[in-house]
């Protein structure tokens, strides 16, 4: 039902709200809620009379709610599209109610035709402007005349003095009514005049009236009869009652009139704030316009900025492509040529070696012969991994060791042992010369002052290490462990370093062997990151890892501590057990000298706290506190053994014992006994040099191929060797 009155309003722009109340009596209900909102017009519906209309039981609804209504509200009645009736709000004066019944049929037609109309022409008035309402008030000087003429329509005329006083009466109101046309003016005033003057009019009606009476009773009337004074009584009485009436209805219409007035005047000021809030919210847009003209300049801006940055990233990427694709040709072509190089390499290697493999094989019958079949009296010595005999093979002094190939973990060693030393050559490595697969033997070139440890604790009555040689064999073992981890493909970590597999030359050049139980780590390079789960730790107690007994974690730096300890031997000649604590201590308290080796001479004390400082670091317990072999210990050692060479020099310079250096072969580093001239016109050890030659073909100086294997006796520089010799005995 209301849903076409909501598209009314939303078609005339008016906000309309559905409100429902709850209550159990109508009129109250809405009389408390115009009262809590402020609600000055109320519109609402009135049932029309018929022969059909049941009364409701204490009259309409709509006499109800306008009679509850409070008196600041104006209450219009729609009845049939019409508007019913008025109640206008007091303002200090009863309320009363306008209804189109108490008219006269002349009366009502002229007010309707002034002042009633339809609910949607109503509700216009509310978006007109005050002109438009002050034109809506014209019919008020119709109402005037048709007031004025009904007066005078009904007074009497039989009295001049009654005539007078009555056209006086109804002149002063006409020229009363007359200023209450101002009303288009906006004079508040003119309204209260009108009633005054319409009081007033009744005042003079009622006193005329009363003379005339008394005019009547008196005795000079003498000519009218009875009858003609009861006629003429009953007459004034009707025009009182008629000019009563006019006056009542002038007066509700003056009091509806009011209402409307004070209603344009609350419109007017309601347009006029409406109509600055319009200019203002003009402002608001304009302001708002400019700045969004300012934006639309600054994002114009921006995007020219844009636009010329991405040019010239276009441009930049053009030559950076350009410069990328001739980088490319440039990498693409040294590419193929490093694996051409790298093929031709590969295809020299082969050349060279001759054979697949890198060692030499060796039947069992040979292995025999140069034992005399394992001779108890050849027998240099024995451990868990196999037995180590001294031989003679092919007229070279060799060191023969026999694993126990009847277990099958022994086996894995040997093959492990094969593939280490069979594809790593370097000076401080123990030489493999060749192998017996079938029997589980190797062949390695012999070491005539046998193992370190025998060496330091003098078991067979050798004299002792010099403070300088034990210096140079920290460095020696060191670079070989370098070589160890940096190998290629895959680095590998010895497991058993200690000084029982380090061993010496007749020239105490140390080498390390028994590489039996090295591991290939997975990782490709030899950083001390590099890890390898092994779930069952092997070695020799006081020179594992500690970290690696506890994890089973395996890395270069195992290495690393074996190092240390061995370091601590060179110093001290002592076991292992407790030799960390018991040097830190004596580093700690001042008193290093008392647990060095007194046997190795003079030491000196700044380098050998350094050396005793780079041991107790290597020896650490916790891992990540070791330092790096490459990058800290070796160039630290390597300083410490110049240092000693150059007083080993100076020593042997003084006792003029120092050999020439054309006395040294270029491959034991070491003063030859049987000099003899190769192919490629250098002079080398016999025995060094034949041993080269079994497994090589080319020259270990100048890297090239040698056509001729004999050998040529260099009888002057043996003269001359054996001269040195005997001056320095």
């Amino acid at each position: 039902m209301l849903l076409p009155y909501k598209q009314m309003c939303a078609e005339r722009q008016v906000q309309a709200e559905v409100v429902i109340i709850e209550s159990n009596d109508v009129a109250d209900a809405i009389s408390e809620e115009l009262t809590k909102c402020g609600i000055d017009k109320l519109a609402i519906g009135a049932s029309s009379r018929g022969a059909f209309t049941r009364k409701v039981k204490g009259g309409r609804l709509s006499s109800k709610i306008s009679a509850s209504a409070p008196s600041f509200c104006t209450v219009y009645a729609i009845s049939k599209g019409r508007l019913s009736s008025v109640r206008m709000p007091t303002f200090g004066l009863a309320g009363t109610t306008i209804d189109d019944r108490s008219n006269s049929s002349a009366d009502s037609r002229s007010f309707s035709s002034g002042t009633t109309c339809s609910l949607s022409e109503w509700t216009e008035t509310d978006a007109d402007s005050s002109a438009s309402h002050a034109h809506s008030y014209c019919p008020l000087a119709l109402q005037r005349d048709q007031a004025l003429r009904a007066l005078n329509r009904h007074l009497p005329t039989k009295s001049n003095t009654t005539e007078h006083s009555s056209t006086s009466t109804i002149e002063s109101f006409g020229a009363h009514h007359s200023k209450s046309s101002s009303v288009d003016r906006g004079e508040e005033g003119t309204v209260s005049n009108l009633l005054d003057v319409q009081s007033g009019a009744m005042r003079t009606t009622s006193s005329n009236t009363s003379s005339r009476v008394e005019d009547q009773a008196s005795p000079r009337s003498v000519r009218p009869s009875t009858e003609d004074s009861m006629m003429d009584s009953s007459s004034f009485s009707d025009n009182e009652v008629d000019l009563t009436f006019e006056l009542d209805k002038l007066r509700i219409e003056l009091r509806h009139v009011q209402g409307m007035y004070e209603t344009a005047q609350h419109e007017t000021s309601d347009a006029s704030h409406e109509l600055k809030e319009l200019s203002l919210r003009r402002m608001e847009e304009n302001q708002k316009l400019q700045e969004i003209s300012s934006r639309e300049h600054k994002a114009r801006a921006l995007v020219r900025e844009m636009k010329q940055k991405r040019e010239s990233a276009e441009k930049e990427a053009a030559v950076t492509r350009e410069l990328a694709e001739r980088e490319s040709l440039a990498r693409k072509e040294a590419e193929e040529n490093a694996a051409r190089s790298a093929e031709e390499k590969q295809r020299l290697e082969k050349v060279v070696s001759g054979s697949e493999h890198r060692y030499r094989i060796f039947e069992w019958v040979d292995i025999l012969t140069a034992t005399s079949s394992l001779s108890r009296d050849l027998r240099l010595g024995g451990g868990a991994n196999g037995t180590v005999y001294k031989g003679n093979l092919h007229h070279t002094r060799v060191a023969v060791k026999v694993l126990h190939s009847n277990e099958g973990h022994r086996t894995k060693q040997f093959k492990q042992e094969l593939e280490v030393l069979g594809r790593i050559r370097h000076p401080h490595l123990l030489l493999l010369l060749g192998a017996c697969p079938d029997h589980g033997c190797l062949v390695y070139e012999y070491m005539e002052n046998g193992s370190l440890d025998d060496r330091l604790q003098r078991k067979k009555g050798e004299p002792p290490l010099r403070w300088f040689d034990r210096f140079r064999i920290a460095w020696e073992v060191a670079s070989a462990l370098v070589s160890l981890h940096n190998s290629k493909p895959k680095p590998i970590v010895h497991r058993d370093l200690k000084p029982a597999n380090i061993l010496l030359d007749h020239n105490l050049v140390s080498k390390i062997g028994d590489v039996g139980l090295s591991t290939l780590l997975p990782a490709t390079d030899a950083s001390s990151s590099s890890l390898y789960k092994d779930t069952a730790p092997v070695g020799t107690f006081c020179y594992i890892d500690p970290e690696y007994q506890r994890t089973g974690i395996l890395s270069p730096k195992s290495d690393v501590y074996a190092l240390g300890m061995v370091i601590l031997q060179l110093l001290t000649a002592k076991s292992p057990m407790g030799l960390a604590h018991a040097v830190e201590t004596a580093m700690e308290d001042g008193c290093l000298a008392d647990v060095l080796d007194s046997t190795a001479g003079r030491w000196p004390l700044e380098e050998t706290q350094e050396l005793t400082l780079v041991g107790l670091r290597c020896a650490e317990i916790r891992r990540r506190d070791r330092p790096d072999l490459q990058g800290q210990v070796l160039p630290m050692l390597e300083r410490l053994r110049s240092f000693a060479d150059d007083a080993r020099n100076s020593l042997y310079q003084q006792a003029s014992a120092v050999p020439p250096s054309h006395f040294i072969c270029p491959i034991l580093q070491e003063v030859m006994e049987e000099p003899c001239v190769a192919a490629d016109g250098y002079t080398y050890d016999r025995r060094a040099i034949e041993i080269w030659l079994s497994m090589n073909d080319k020259s270990p100086l100048t890297n090239l191929p040698l056509p001729i294997k004999s050998l040529i006796p260099n009888h002057t520089l043996l003269s001359a060797i054996k001269e040195w010799k005997t001056r320095n005995q």
